[in-house]
Formats: C-alpha cells, structure tokens, sequence
C-alpha cells in the first residue's frame, strides 16, 4: 500500500502510533479554552476578543490561529442588527428647543426628558424607553418590548404620569427625536407633537 501511495513506510507506522500531529492535538486543547470564552460572552465574542481573553489567561498564540480554530468549528460572533432603509415620507418638521439646556428645574414635574436605548440578549435586542424627571434625576416611567414603535414610549410617558400625577404642565423632551410634549394635569393629557 506504500508504494502504491508512493509514501514511505516510517512515515506510515508513525501516523499510526500517532494519528493526530502535535498541531492538532493544540488547536483541540485551545479549542476548549476558545469555547469557554465564547460562552461566557454570550455569543458575542469574535477571534480578537478571544484572543484577548487567551491572552489574559496565559496563552501563546495569534489572533489568525484563533480565526481559523473558530472558523473551522463554526463558532460566529453575534453581530449587531441591520439597520432597515425606509423610503419615501415628507420630511419631518424640527420642533423647537423647548427645554433650552434648562437641566435644573425649581420644583418636581416641570420638565421630563425621554430616550430610547437597547439591550442585546440572548433571544436578540430589548427596547427600552425612559422617562426622568429632570429636578429629582429618578426614572418616573419605563417601558421595554421587543419592538421600537410609538407604543413602546406612549407606555413609559403614561407610567410617568399614572406615577406622578402631575398638577401642573409637564414639559417632554426627547433629544433623539426632537419630540416633546406638554402634560395639563392627570384628568386630560393632551399632548402635543410638533
């Protein structure tokens, strides 16, 4: 079979004492370590990050070698999503800066400021939109879903207001979209979008 295959024979008997090379038998040891690291992160880390954290631990090898190990065992970061492009539509009218960077309000539930961020999870992202009062700094109402539309903010501000029961106005904001609204006590909020 040997010089059919034109191999020498000390190689033969050799792989048959040891059938793996000394580079495989490293590259199953460092796998362990790679997907030990992959599962703490949560998916999330790709071979530079690994590499990192191999690195940190003791490790001696290079970001490519950890590229390959993790290609060829199929283990992918999660990456982020993709943004949807939307055409079409008027375009939105700026509302003006009603707040004016006034931060410190006089008393409580004068001027509320919103936002809007994600958290990435296991089963993908959560939204989460919040509402501060801007005199105490505390959350007065939050809302968290699995989409970001209208009803996930409309939910945070009517929080805010079922927690708070403002008498008074209450002045909106919301830097990233440039929305704010105006609360005329509990009884009727009428808002107004500009």
């Amino acid at each position: 079979m040997c010089r059919v295959l034109k191999l020498n024979r000390s190689g033969f008997y050799a792989w048959l004492k040891k059938p793996l090379s000394d580079r495989a038998i490293e590259d199953a040891r460092l796998l362990k370590r790679i997907k030990a690291f992959f599962i703490a992160s949560g998916g999330t880390y790709g071979s530079p990050w690994i590499h990192k954290d191999l690195r940190e631990a003791g490790e001696k090898c290079s970001v490519h070698r950890v590229a390959k190990i993790m290609r060829l065992n199929k283990l992918r970061a999660q990456i982020g999503y993709k943004r949807r492009h939307i055409k079409g539509g008027k375009p939105g009218r700026v509302a003006d800066n009603v707040l004016e960077r006034q931060f410190n309000p006089k008393a409580p539930n004068t001027s509320w400021v919103s936002d809007i961020t994600y958290v990435r999870t296991y089963e993908g992202f959560l939204y989460v939109a919040t509402v501060i009062d801007l005199f105490s700094r505390r959350v007065v109402g939050w809302s968290m879903d699995k989409n970001m539309d209208k009803h996930l903010v409309i939910r945070a501000l009517l929080m805010a207001v079922y927690q708070r029961r403002p008498k008074e106005k209450v002045l909106v904001h919301s830097d990233s979209n440039n929305v704010f609204a105006v609360f005329h006590g509990v009884n009727h909020p009428s808002m107004a979008h500009a």
